[in-house]
């Protein structure tokens, strides 16, 4: 693996930093106040191409790469993680299962929409009695001649407030339990479907996050993602890749509130001298540099091998998930520590990260599910 950046790559990435800091900066505390997704940031977002960043460009994606893609993705978290997550859903849970498990015919009427910010797109799985098990899923689809059926509220769906294709995932099997799912791609403007409550939550406010429901919502039969009842193989596979980005966030999260820190600490005067001067403060500065160091280069490693395609990085992704979301914990704890109690207040940045940065150890599977994960690789 080359660890440097090609010129193309490098490029990207520091478009995407110029981006946050001029398009989302100014914004980003209001609409995280008042709960806003910052709409015309995701619109430009697909414009410069960040929203098909892996997907082909005979498909109307930019083709820049999953390297690119985690050091873009980082820079827009750094600055405003909810709408980093926002383009972290389209790219890795959308366009990739779309792009691996789609027909022709689906990936051209979807991806093109999809890669240019045209239209959005979520990924719906978790419910109220099955969130870390699949298995327990009870929405279901049944099938009446040349359509599909679905009946069920989903759960903590990202984007769902605005998306205009759901891929979604139900029981077509309930005797099978977590090989009788299957996926399907759902237009949001189908009869029957409609966005349920709006979720306030403790961070990326500027993120949208809905429940799903859906009454009798009748689907053609070709909208079925995949081959039937093997929807939960599609699932995990694409949270392989979907790990990536949310390692992507924690890692933007994290040096965001190191550079917070660093900042404060050369600004604060305690006992008749900067507290960045007192070597408690330096130690803890150490090791949070530290902690992003290891991080981005775990990124990047698993980013290059998704690039790759030569094998399931199952084991990798989850290793690199586990450990950059509670890297991002710790850090963030030290950032807002070192603010004092002004890290308290909303008037600084930190509060805002160490609030963001705490769904990273939660969703696209919780720190436990990674352990589960890898302690299962490890003994196969």
């Amino acid at each position: 693996m080359d660890y440097a950046f090609s010129d193309e790559q490098e490029m990207v990435i520091q478009e995407a930093r110029r981006f946050a800091e001029e398009q989302l900066a100014p914004v980003v505390m209001e609409l995280d106040e008042k709960q806003e997704v910052n709409m015309d940031g995701l619109r430009a977002l697909g414009e410069l191409g960040y929203l098909g960043m892996t997907v082909p460009e005979e498909y109307g994606g930019s083709e820049m790469g999953d390297i690119a893609y985690a050091g873009a993705l980082l820079e827009i978290s750094k600055v405003d993680a909810g709408t980093g997550v926002g383009m972290s859903v389209q790219n890795s849970l959308v366009n990739d299962p779309l792009l691996r498990f789609g027909t022709e015919e689906q990936k051209k009427k979807y991806l093109p929409k999809l890669a240019a910010g045209e239209w959005f797109g979520c990924f719906s799985i978790t419910e109220a009695g099955a969130g870390s098990d699949p298995g327990a899923l009870r929405a279901s689809a049944v099938r009446d001649g040349d359509s599909w059926v679905l009946n069920g509220v989903k759960n903590f769906t990202t984007n769902g407030g605005f998306a205009e294709v759901i891929i979604a995932f139900f029981q077509t099997d309930k005797e099978r339990g977590a090989k009788g799912i299957s996926a399907f791609i759902i237009d949001s403007d189908t009869p029957g479907f409609s966005v349920g409550k709006h979720e306030n939550k403790l961070g990326i406010r500027t993120s949208s996050t809905t429940e799903m429901v859906f009454e009798d919502c009748r689907i053609p039969a070709g909208a079925l993602l995949g081959q039937e009842n093997k929807g939960l193989s599609i699932a995990l596979a694409t949270l392989d890749g979907g790990r990536i980005g949310i390692a992507a966030q924690a890692v933007g999260i994290a040096e965001a509130a190191l550079e917070e820190a660093i900042k404060y600490s050369k600004e604060r005067s305690q006992f008749n001298q900067l507290i960045s001067e007192f070597q408690g403060i330096q130690f803890m500065l150490a090791d949070m540099a530290t902690d992003v160091e290891v991080a981005k280069t775990m990124l990047y490693k698993v980013a290059w091998q998704k690039e790759q395609k030569q094998k399931r990085f199952t084991q990798e992704s989850a290793i690199l998930k586990l450990f950059a979301s509670e890297m991002s914990h710790r850090v963030c704890y030290k950032a807002l520590q070192i603010h004092g109690g002004y890290g308290f207040m909303k008037d600084y940045k930190v509060e805002r990260l160490y609030r963001d940065q705490r769904i990273t150890e939660i969703y696209e599977g919780t720190s436990e599910i990674q352990r589960y994960v890898i302690a299962r690789n490890l003994l196969a």
